[in-house]
């Protein structure tokens, strides 16, 4: 195909603000799909996407294009997710184009993620094609949305594509305006070979398949190929595209998009954001790549099965492909055994990983809550990373600890301005600017810590608003923090999984929540099971299962008192006994019930 008739883009919009089903219509339209073979998020590969109705993986697929001028067009499209905890997916996504589609809800107008997800195609050079969708809702004022959109990008009213996704309604306009809007691809066909790996995911019987885009020079199958970063060097085993099926083409030309498979089944060689050239004749420099993704939420995972152990190792590993924001590193849990402490983008991504491990490679988890990474400065003026609650040093060693704060960005209707000020203060947030997107819209900017967002603030914001507020953060700064390490005791022992860091003032309100729902969910023992919240070596908050009991004097027919006394004080003797020698059994709904303080 000549490189002037290739068109790649991304479709970018906040969640379910319809991308999949747009992507759905120009697959159905170019007739890259037959009508049989049609079903709704075709490009949503998971059962998890399916039934959540989210994309959580980009995926990318070519489609051929006859445009009005008779010549036909080369599309390579990347679906990518909209929630703000897969922003990493869109931003490798837009490497690897130069055009995007910004979908905007007609009904629900611009958003946290659309702004966003705006500005990181703004960043990377693209080209953006503004689009409200939904056109047809009974609810929709497209007229409304895109005087937004054209605030934030600039230009017309009339520049702006109106469609619905659904009903197919101006989605042959907005095949056109692709053409002759989106840029055809920069790169040179005869220059050393640079292709840029931006997605990769494991296949059981062929190994890693790489989804590469060639920006110079060709790549095709039996050459030898070296990773720029790994310094690895492979022989190409298949190339070729996806349509939405595969198709094995032999060739990918400068400025297309395909697969590449190389054998390898070392999922660690090929790596995200590497440059792929040729071994004999290697190009100079390398492509930008991506930055290194940096989790934002860690929480421990444990099989239930001990056995389990290696299993989980390896389910990590392949999962670790298909994802390249997660991280793990092995932890220890008196309470649980072995696992692994894993690293996340955010709450969603965390519950998608463990639902998939489950899922996927059919293993029974456990889950500690999350927390973030603080950094506690030590007397002898240095520092620790701290990714757990067990990692913190003790109040003697430790100077202060400082926790990270994160920049938010909340749209609300003007109508709920109060409501979203009053919870983000009880959050500790400190408030920065605010904009008027219009009458009806408002734009919020805050500071808060990220301790205070990974719990349930997401939840809050929504019920305080009925739903119609959205919210996106980053990464901003650490600052120090009064901050404490909370213990949850149970028969005297400290029980690691328990342990959590909060603010000082908000120490006691979790102490006692959680020894209050762990007295309802451990199951009672022969013997009376003190639950303890600690800071250090003070008991603030205490709850106690009371003993099963036996009547033992149920036997005794009058006569004496003191026989009733003996037998009484024989079993107290016996529970006395059995307290320091027995063990409480803690059932896994008290582990879940861990992520719910404050759900109520």
């Amino acid at each position: 195909m000549d490189q002037s008739r290739i068109r790649n883009f991304s479709i970018i919009a906040h969640i379910d603000h319809g991308k999949s089903t747009l992507a759905d219509r120009l697959l159905e339209r170019t007739g890259a799909i037959s009508e049989r073979d049609m079903r709704a998020q075709l490009l949503d590969e998971m059962d998890l996407e399916r039934e959540r109705g989210i994309t959580i993986k980009a995926n990318a697929v070519r489609i051929d294009y006859t445009a009005q001028d008779g010549l036909e067009y080369e599309f390579n499209i990347i679906d990518t997710p909209g929630h703000v905890d897969f922003s990493y997916e869109v931003s490798r996504s837009l490497e690897a184009c130069e055009g995007a589609l910004l979908l905007v809800d007609a009904s629900q107008g611009v958003e946290a993620q659309t702004l966003a997800n705006a500005y990181m195609a703004i960043e990377s050079g693209l080209e953006i094609i503004p689009v409200v969708n939904k056109i047809d809702l009974p609810a929709a004022d497209p007229d409304r949305v895109a005087e937004e959109l054209v605030g934030i990008l600039g230009g017309d009213v009339e520049d702006v594509i109106r469609v619905s996704a659904k009903s197919g309604i101006g989605v042959d306009e907005l095949l056109e305006e692709i053409v002759t809007s989106l840029p055809p691809p920069e790169g040179e066909p005869d220059a050393s070979l640079r292709a840029l790996v931006f997605d990769s995911y494991y296949d059981t019987y062929r190994g890693v398949v790489a989804l590469v885009r060639v920006v110079d020079g060709s790549l095709s199958e039996g050459d030898d190929i070296r990773l720029m970063a790994s310094g690895e060097d492979l022989v190409v085993d298949e190339v070729g595209v996806r349509r939405p099926s595969i198709e094995r083409t032999k060739r990918l030309g400068s400025g297309e998009a395909g697969y590449v498979i190389t054998g390898v089944k070392d999922i660690d060689l090929i790596r995200v954001g590497d440059t792929v050239t040729h071994a004999a004749d290697p190009a100079t420099d390398a492509l930008a790549g991506y930055d290194e993704p940096k989790p934002m939420v860690y929480s421990g995972l444990f099989p239930t099965d001990g056995d389990d152990f290696e299993r989980l190792r390896e389910a990590l590993d392949k999962l670790r492909l298909n994802d390249s924001s997660l991280l793990y590193a092995p932890e220890t849990s008196r309470a649980l055994g072995f696992g692994f402490r894993v690293g996340f983008l955010g709450l969603l991504h965390m519950e998608i990983v463990r639902e998939r491990l489950e899922r996927e490679y059919d293993l029974d988890l456990v889950a500690t809550a999350p927390s973030v990474e603080y950094v506690a400065n030590l007397t002898d003026g240095s520092s620790v990373i701290v990714q757990s609650p067990q990692d913190l040093p003790d109040a003697g060693v430790r100077a202060s600890i400082e926790e990270p704060y994160v920049k938010v960005m909340i749209i609300t209707p003007a109508e709920y301005i109060g409501t979203v000020m009053e919870l983000v203060q009880t959050k500790r947030g400190e408030m920065g600017e605010m904009n008027y997107l219009s009458t009806e819209r408002v734009e919020l900017h805050y500071l808060m810590p990220l301790s205070e967002i990974v719990f349930d603030f997401f939840d809050l914001l929504k019920s305080r608003t009925r739903g119609y507020a959205s919210l996106d953060y980053e990464p901003d700064s650490y600052r120090e923090s009064d901050l404490v390490r909370v213990d949850i005791l149970l028969n005297s022992q400290p029980v690691d999984a328990f342990s959590t860091i909060v603010h000082r003032d908000r120490a006691t309100t979790y102490g006692r929540a959680m020894v209050k729902k762990l007295r309802e969910l451990i199951p009672r023992q022969l013997f009376d099971v003190p639950i303890q919240a600690a800071i250090g070596s003070r008991i603030i908050s205490r709850e106690t299962v009371k003993a099963k009991r036996k009547d033992v004097t149920a036997k005794c027919y009058g006569g004496d008192i003191t026989r009733k006394r003996k037998l009484l004080e024989r079993q107290k003797e016996g529970k006395k006994r059995m307290k320091m020698v027995g063990s409480v059994e803690v059932p896994q709904e008290a582990f879940v019930a861990a992520l719910k303080i404050g759900d109520e």
